[in-house]
């Protein structure tokens, strides 16, 4: 046992030596092999940025939420439609009787889309025509994810009664208060009527059909006075007290409703409850695919990288033809001879894999960057990738060590 780890640095010893004494082919394959195992790991890796990150905004936007609604949600994602059956209209007595028969622990709020075409006017500025205006309650804010920047909330007072306040998004702010102008208590026009800010609503952004910053809630009751319009269809959303309640909270939901609606034990329920994470779901589920791609394309990759290595290797074994020969003159075995190669192999694997990883992830977490996510240290891409360029290393040395350690020694030394 005492002559393998003499043998062992002898080898890689060799090994380094064949690298830069064949400098330009040896640098040219590890580059090969780093640009196959980077592709791999930093498109994963800026896949896993935008798994997180998707997770963390719907979380964010409230997605321990479920809604009761009429209308359902059509989304399309490659070849798979997902709909929902339309049903009737939610109306403002059923809404309000689930607010006060629901006693489940949760928060539930009630709402109704005014218009989605409003616009807004303070003194000579005017916003387009592309706001929407929501009818609240006072829990609204907090089942639907959004923060206050400035002011406060509506209050159930305010809610029931219709006061004529509002809150504001973030960009009709920027565009009708410009400077240091404070909203906060200003009145603003929305259509013929008039409403006092009390709240700024914090930069939420926009996606999936969500009009995001371009938005002025205002109480239920007042929409029902001044954007009244036959069969109203009111919105239900509860957030659980706890994320581990949604299931619950979804059975207890659906059997007071029912109940509410009159309908029998054999009545289909004519309402849709919607879990706020389905769509997360959906993205996520498809996003399977592109791994599937990305992982086909550094396969691909690591097959050059490996045919390149491969031909390195036994261009050298018929460069080294005598020196092979001298070393099997000296005593070398043919396992020894064997070892020397697939060393030589391995450590130009690993070179190429331990540059790729490093590249794969400035490039997948230069993704994260530029969505905002946290930075990713892809534990498993990583370890992936060792293992891969090993087995390349393997595969791509065995061939041309084979061939070197079959080599009879006379032959070897009359080379050239």
């Amino acid at each position: 046992m005492i002559w393998i780890k003499p043998l062992l640095y002898e080898n890689l010893r060799i090994a380094f030596q064949s690298i830069r004494g064949n400098l330009v082919r040896s640098v040219l394959t590890i580059l090969i092999i780093a640009v196959g195992i980077s592709a791999l790991v930093g498109i994963l890796t800026a896949i896993d940025s935008i798994k997180s990150s998707i997770t963390s905004e719907f979380t964010r936007l409230g997605a321990n939420t479920f809604s009761i609604q009429s209308r359902s949600m059509n989304v399309q994602i490659g070849n798979k439609r997902y709909r929902s059956k339309n049903y009737s209209y939610i109306s403002y007595s059923q809404a309000r009787e689930f607010r006060e028969r629901y006693t489940f622990p949760s928060t539930a709020s009630i709402s109704v889309s005014a218009t989605q075409i409003a616009t807004v006017k303070y003194e000579s500025k005017k916003s387009n025509p592309n706001v929407a205006v929501r009818g609240i309650d006072e829990n609204f804010l907090q089942t639907a994810g959004y923060e206050l920047e400035s002011g406060r909330g509506l209050t159930f007072r305010e809610s029931f009664e219709g006061d004529n306040v509002a809150l504001l998004g973030a960009a009709l702010v920027k565009k009708l208060f410009a400077g240091d102008i404070d909203p906060l208590g200003k009145m603003i026009a929305v259509g013929s009527g008039k409403y006092q800010v009390v709240g700024v609503l914090k930069d939420k952004g926009s996606g999936f059909g969500d009009t995001g910053d371009q938005v002025v809630l205002v109480p239920f009751t007042n929409v029902r006075q001044y954007f009244s319009r036959p069969q109203m269809n009111f919105r239900i959303s509860v957030m659980p007290k706890s994320p581990q309640l949604l299931d619950a909270a979804l059975g207890e939901a659906e059997a007071v409703f029912r109940n509410i609606r009159g309908l029998s034990t054999q009545d289909e329920s004519d309402f849709i409850l919607e879990k706020s994470d389905n769509l997360v779901n959906i993205l996520l589920d498809n996003i399977k695919y592109v791994t599937l791609a990305a992982t086909i394309i550094g396969f691909i990759t690591l097959l050059g990288a490996a045919i390149g290595l491969m031909n390195i290797l036994l261009v050298t074994v018929a460069e080294r033809t005598r020196e092979i020969g001298i070393h099997k003159a000296m005593g070398a075995n043919s396992h020894s001879i064997r070892q020397q190669f697939m060393i030589e192999s391995i450590v130009i694997g690993q070179l190429g894999g331990l540059f790729g990883i490093i590249l794969g992830i400035l490039a997948g977490n230069g993704v994260s960057l530029l969505i905002g996510s946290s930075f990713i240290i892809p534990w498993q891409w990583m370890l992936t990738g060792v293992a891969l360029c090993l087995l390349v290393s393997l595969g791509s040395g065995v061939l041309p060590a084979i061939k070197a350690s079959k080599l009879d020694p006379i032959e070897a030394l009359r080379y050239e």
